[in-house]
């Protein structure tokens, strides 16, 4: 497995998910991480990879270099690719990114907030770009005003400092963070500022991590099944390796919007 970074949340869970699943599979697995996504370091992950003489890859770089012109993935190997655009001739696994945060958007609409601001994750993440167009979308064909995006780095600690500007705008009273850790730091900033959640500001997140359960209030989010991205990607990389089949294929994973008590109509 060739893998970016193992700092962010999705990508711990989903190594964890495939590591399970390929245990399931009487297979053993090799982890490579590439701290660039560049051609140089991709393709020198597959050379040490090739030493090791590995069965088959699965790819988990989020990052848009992945999707350049000069990322060659090698012929003749099996490989699967997880969060990447599905322009790769291997099977591509993810989360309906844009299901989920059309969800998490509507949501609030529903409850008759007037628009949604968006704390959106880093520009370089496939799931957050995916993510950003998908709540934009929905409030353009709901004919509702489009805030400015605001850039976090999945960090609770970004979504605290975006949040403290939330915060100050009597305006806002719904927000949906791409993630639920900057949640959690909008969360605090809009308490530290007295703007009760949810009675004068709404939160939803993304992702339904355990903890999540467990802020004050509870987190409304999505909920993205990491095992089934990670059985689904071991599976297909199996039958790549068993049957000698390569076919194009781009699974997309269905999300669950997981209503709790950070979201309600907005105050009167």
């Amino acid at each position: 497995m060739i893998v970016s970074s193992l700092s962010t949340f999705g990508n711990s869970r989903t190594l964890d998910a495939i590591a399970a699943a390929v245990v399931d599979q009487d297979f053993s697995i090799v982890l490579m991480t590439v701290p660039r996504s560049t051609q140089g370091e991709v393709t020198g992950a597959f050379s040490r990879l090739g030493e090791q003489a590995v069965d088959g890859v699965i790819i988990l770089i989020e990052q848009h270099q992945l999707d350049r012109n000069e990322i060659e993935l090698p012929r003749g190997l099996p490989v699967v690719v997880i969060d990447s655009s599905a322009r790769h001739p291997s099977p591509v696994i993810d989360t309906d990114q844009a299901e989920g945060a059309a969800s998490a958007t509507r949501h609030l609409l529903e409850l008759g907030h007037s628009t949604v601001w968006h704390i959106a994750g880093p520009p370089q993440s496939y799931a957050a770009e995916r993510r950003l167009k998908s709540w934009q979308a929905v409030l353009e064909a709901a004919g509702r005003p489009v805030p400015p995006v605001l850039v976090g780095d999945w960090s609770a600690a970004s979504g605290y400092a975006h949040g403290q500007r939330l915060a100050a705008d009597p305006s806002v009273t719904a927000v949906f963070a791409a993630n639920d850790q900057m949640a959690l730091g909008l969360i605090r900033a809009l308490h530290e500022a007295g703007r009760d959640v949810p009675g004068q500001v709404s939160v939803v997140g993304f992702d339904d991590m355990a903890e999540a359960a467990h802020f004050w209030p509870p987190l409304t989010t999505v909920r993205q099944s990491f095992d089934d991205v990670g059985r689904h990607a071991v599976a297909a990389l199996v039958g790549e390796i068993t049957n000698d089949r390569r076919e194009p294929a781009a699974v997309r994973i269905p999300t669950e919007l997981v209503i709790r008590s950070s979201t309600a109509p907005p105050p009167k």
